[in-house]
């Protein structure tokens, strides 16, 4: 399975992660001919060796006509896309990009998404540089795009609304729920382009996870930097096979106050509310009293809405949270013939590339009440019917 890292120690921008690929072995000629089909006109591509702290990379350079390019709308990048001659997968992926970053940038000047103005966005090169990664992606087969936590800068930066703070707000929203930290630069490191194709694109944020490196490549920033390379580093190779690295939160807290029933409704809130995963734990607390640890798995994104349910529903005055790497074994669903017909059973592929079937609880519970027929026998004549390996 192809898999990539993106190591952002400087950022990362999308004419640096074009120019990564680039780097790694993407043939320019290709992107150009793909780029070609995409209706806008009045640009030309270079991509070259250049220097960073005696480290080369390949920069990636989108040349456009001087004149200030039009403040295009979603719809009009949407249709842009759509009549191009890419492939129906790079099409989706390049619209829900942009879709996304229209859905910020209206939160941010107070319009709808289908109406907000792009103004450096919307232009050529920004158009180029999120299809060109979008295309590299698909043409080096990448299956699964890790990143590593994103440094950030600080100052202010000059756009068609005046002189707005670093991040920038579009850059600052998309970025919620990634893990991201203080570079101590003057400076804007990551740039909405480069936010958003990290936010829906990167399956995961945080260390490199196991892989076979095959291929490693280097795109080259606008920037020199005083105390780091302006480089963004690709890895490319092959995940360890059955097993998917995630990034997920962590929330936790400590209640010794609470009637226990309304612990029981508020663990039904968090797992409807999108929860992976929750438990209670007994623990004694200062004075001796007894109290649960409440600890709540969920996906980043979804931090804020679980954390608010913590806080309506239950006696806590703080939660703390963090952000973690996990390892899963790879999973689909399957149906295998039992003696109460077709059922169904999670196949969990092993890191030795062998199956094991784990019967659903919910079928099994179903089965043993109409049979009245003990559950753990349920199970065991399901894998007896389909093999514990398949």
């Amino acid at each position: 399975m192809k898999t990539a890292y993106l190591d952002c120690f400087a950022g990362a921008s999308g004419d640096m992660i074009v120019g990564a690929f680039l780097d790694a072995g993407l043939s320019l000629d290709e992107l150009r001919k793909a780029l070609q089909t995409v209706p806008i006109e009045g640009y030309a591509l270079r991509a070259f060796k250049e220097e960073r702290n005696h480290l080369f990379g390949t920069r990636f350079v989108v040349d456009t006509e001087k004149d200030r390019p039009p403040a295009r709308t979603f719809s009009d990048i949407r249709d842009i896309i759509q009549r191009s001659g890419l492939s129906a997968r790079v099409k989706e992926q390049s619209t829900r990009i942009f879709e996304s970053l229209a859905v910020e940038e209206g939160r941010v000047h107070n319009s709808s998404p289908e109406t907000v103005h792009f103004h450096e966005v919307g232009a050529v090169d920004s158009i180029i540089d999120i299809i060109g990664a979008v295309f590299s992606l698909e043409s080096f087969g990448v299956d699964s795009l890790y990143a590593s936590p994103l440094p950030l800068g600080t100052g202010f930066t000059e756009t068609r609304h005046g002189r707005i703070p670093l991040p920038a707000p579009a850059t600052i929203a998309l970025l919620k729920g990634i893990p991201v930290y203080d570079a101590g630069i003057k400076g804007e490191l990551v740039t909405p382009t480069g936010a958003v194709l990290l936010k829906e694109l990167t399956s995961a944020f945080g260390p490199m996870p196991p892989m076979v490196v095959e291929t490693v490549g280097y795109g080259v920033g606008t920037l020199r930097l005083s105390d780091r390379p302006n480089l963004l580093r690709i890895l490319l190779g092959s995940e360890e096979q059955g097993i998917e690295t995630e990034t997920v939160v962590v929330l936790e807290a400590n209640i010794d106050d609470a009637n226990p029933e309304w612990l029981g409704y508020l663990m039904e809130r968090l797992f409807e509310e999108g929860a992976l995963d929750v438990l209670f734990c007994p623990v004694q607390m200062k004075k001796n009293r007894p109290a649960v640890l409440i600890q709540v798995i969920g996906k980043p994104h979804n931090k804020n809405l679980l954390t608010e349910i913590l806080f309506q529903e239950s006696t806590t005055l703080g939660v703390r949270f963090r952000y973690c790497q996990r390892d899963l074994l790879k999973r689909s669903f399957a149906e295998i013939d039992s003696p109460w017909g077709k059922v169904g059973v999670k196949k969990v592929r092993r890191p030795d590339g062998s199956f094991r079937l784990l019967p659903e609880y919910e079928t099994c519970r179903k089965i043993a009440q109409k049979e009245h027929i003990p559950i753990r026998e349920i199970y065991s004549r399901i894998l007896a019917g389909g093999g514990e390996d398949a």
